[in-house]
Formats: structure tokens, sequence, C-alpha cells
């Protein structure tokens, strides 16, 4: 059994948002420090509509026109509080840290949705929406983060998944990573998200209609995902890496120039349903398949991290298998696919890479790098 239990400490921020320090084993003991900035209320959260055309909620979140767009350095809101720089985080250092996002597309009110809404009515749009920080570092990503913090910030996923999954009216939790300005970021130090919906998204819903389907032909018995992962493994040329707990493989269909799938060889439906076990493989595959993507170009590889959870639905949720998609548009060193006609309106993809060739490149960049030492980071020498 795996023995890296990061601390968790809950605090509060001056407008009444919830953070949490995870620190990493070994830590002493945390003592937090109050917000000093004196912020006003939250205000009232934005609305949802329901499009009878696809069936889909539209979250509507105006007021995040106003959100912090890639500060320079000395302003950056994810680095820990200086005297000229009272950020969201007020604490001289940390290890990773969650806080509830200060311009949130979703929440802070919680509510059970409608299935539906008459047309020209809005419902409030609840939910929740959080900001993952990976390291109190301003430089760097999640591929150059140390195991030992990398495993922390696995532990705050499966942490924060079973949170949120308890919250009233949540339908759907979506931990992500959107890496690099051509992905649209707007905060440059290393972070992710994580949502938490009131709804099963559109996509959530059409991969877990057909997982059901199958899962259902089998008589419960096997689940989609497995049984394209057990393909995959058995044709061998599009693997990328296959592990004790975990294989990632570019899948046969991929949609954009850069995608590949992490998937656990057990049926799991979430972050909080793996064993220790399973989260310390996670983590140093992870970043060994993060660092292979970057080897691809001589500049950092632009990217989008989807964990992909099990709705939190009686009927989809027993054949929805927990993986990584992670994706990326850019098709040649100084080329990027953008979603034109048949993409953005039609939703019919059309792929710039053969996804052979694709697992091919990274196969041969993993093969020059090395395992991540799987030891806990207890010092500041393994700062990220």
């Amino acid at each position: 059994m795996s023995a890296h239990s990061p601390a968790a400490t809950s605090t509060r921020l001056s407008d009444g948002r919830e953070l949490i320090y995870f620190d990493d084993p070994g830590r002493p003991p945390r003592t937090t420090s109050p917000d000093a900035r004196g912020l006003p209320g939250r205000a009232e959260p934005g609305e949802v509509r329901y499009d009878e055309l696809s069936g889909d909620w539209i979250a509507v979140a105006a007021h995040r026109q106003s959100r912090t767009h890639l500060p320079p350095a000395e302003a950056c809101p994810l680095c820990p509080s200086t005297s000229g720089n009272l950020s969201e985080i007020p604490a001289e250092d940390y290890d990773v840290v969650v806080f509830e996002n200060r311009f949130p597309s979703l929440g802070p009110a919680l509510a059970e949705l409608p299935d539906s809404l008459p047309w020209g009515q809005s419902a409030p749009a609840a939910g929740r929406c959080e900001v993952v920080s990976f390291t109190s570092s301003h430089t760097g990503s999640f591929g150059g983060l140390p195991y030992g913090r990398a495993r922390t910030v696995v532990e705050a996923w499966a942490h924060r998944t079973a949170a949120l999954s308890a919250l009233s009216g949540i339908r759907q939790v979506f931990p992500f990573e959107n890496r690099g300005a051509d992905i649209g970021v707007t905060l440059h130090h290393p972070h992710g998200q994580i949502y938490a919906y009131p709804y099963v998204t559109p996509r959530a819903a059409q991969l877990g209609a057909r997982a059901r389907r199958f899962y259902d032909e089998s008589g419960g018995r096997a689940t989609l995902l497995g049984a394209l992962l057990d393909r995959e493994r058995t044709a061998g040329e599009r693997m990328v890496l296959d592990g004790t707990h975990f294989s990632a493989y570019v899948p046969f269909a991929a949609r954009w120039p850069l995608e590949v799938h992490l998937v656990p060889h057990r049926h799991a439906a979430d972050f909080a349903d793996l064993t220790g076990e399973e989260k310390d493989e996670l983590a140093e595959v992870y970043l060994r398949l993060l660092q292979a993507v970057d080897a691809l170009y001589d500049t950092p590889t632009p990217y989008i991290a989807a964990w992909h959870q099990a709705p939190l639905d009686t009927v989809l949720r027993p054949a929805a298998r927990f993986h990584l998609q992670l994706t990326s548009p850019r098709r040649a060193p100084d080329k990027l696919k953008f979603l034109a006609g048949s993409e953005a309106a039609m939703g019919a993809f059309i792929t710039d890479t053969r996804p052979e060739q694709v697992a091919g490149r990274l196969r041969s960049a993993l093969a020059g790098i090395p395992a991540a030492a799987a030891e806990p980071s207890t010092g500041r020498k393994a700062r990220a």
C-alpha cells in the first residue's frame, strides 16, 4: 500500500472562498495566515440556458471578461503572497494548493438542475470551479515536477473528486489542464482546474451512452474502453507505453494531430477509485508522457490534459472508465490545427497526422527519458 499521504489544510479567503493546502509528506504542520486583501463578497452566479436544438446546457458567464489575463510574474495571483503582491495564496510558500476560482463559470451556488428549461428561461449556473496550482514556482510545467510533487497533485485530484462528487446537484467532476498560450491560457503559472458540473456534459453523455450499450451487450462483464485498450495492446503499433497498472496509446481514430489516451488496466470510475499503487504508477507514467510530448519539438508543446471521470449518473457510471485524453493542436513545429468548417460546425474531424507515426515518435522520445524517481519530495531541494 502506498504511504504517500499529503496533509490537507483548509482555510478561507477574505471573500469566503475555500482554499486547501496539500503539503508533501514529511512537512511540518501548516499554520495558515489570513487573506489581508479584504475582498468584497462573492457575486451572484451566472446563468445556464438550455439549447433545445441540441439538448445541451450553455453557461453564460459574462463576469469572466474581467478575469486576470497573463499578468507579469511580479503580479501573478498563483505565486505566494508578498508585501508587494497579495495573491490568491496568503502564504510564504506552498507545495500544492486548490482554491475556488474567483471568476467561476459555475457556482458558487449549488442546486439541482431540471432535465430542461423552456425557451426564454434560465437558471443560476450552479456548480463549483476550482484552481489547482501545482507548485509555488512561477515557471516550469507539470512535466518538470519531481515525482513526489506530482504524486501529491494526484492525491489532491482524488481528494477533490471525492469532495466535489458529494456536493448537492453535481453530476460530473472534470479535472483538466490547459497548457500554453496557443491553447488560450490566461496565467503562465503551472496550474490546472476542476469543474464540478450540475449536468452531464455533451461529450461525457455521448461517450457514456456508447459505453453503456457495450456494457449491456456484454452482460455487464466488459467495458468499451477496456476492450479498446486490449485491442491496442494486442496490435501494438499505436502503443506508447505499457505499465503494470496503466498503458498509453494513440487511438486508432485519433481526432487531433497529437492525441494520447492513458487508461487503467482495471475498471475504475475516477481518481478517488484508484488504489495507492495505481496512483503511484499514474504519477510516474504521466510525468514521462508529458516529457515525451515536450521532446517532440524544440519548444514546449501546447496541450489539453482532460481527465475523463465517470459521471455521477446511475445509468452511465457503471460502464464509464476513468482515463486521460491528452491532446495538442500542434501538427508541425510551426503549425497549429484550427477547428474550422468541418470540425467546428459539423463535428467531423479530419486529422493531419497518422496515429501510427505519432505513436512511433512518442516511443522514440520516451526511450531517452528515464523513469521518474519514485521518492517523496520531503525537502526544499525537491521543489519544482
